[in-house]
């Protein structure tokens, strides 16, 4: 069988933890800054995890994660 390729947009956008979860980005941090609190805009910088009910979705986009 030949090699399952990998979706090249999924892999610049998660990586995958010592526990075989998922790391992402948080939404909303591009613009429309100005209204948003510090607290909000400073907790946005965080990772987020993947929930559950996409982590088999992720995981078809990165056969080899």
């Amino acid at each position: 069988m030949p090699k399952i390729k990998t979706r090249r947009s999924a892999a610049k956008r998660f990586k995958v933890t010592g526990t075989g979860e998922f790391k992402r980005a948080k939404a909303f941090k591009s613009h429309i800054l100005e209204k948003k609190s510090p607290s909000r805009k400073r907790n946005l910088r965080k990772a987020g995890l993947v929930s559950k009910s996409d982590h088999e979705r992720v995981t078809k986009m990165l056969p080899y994660a």
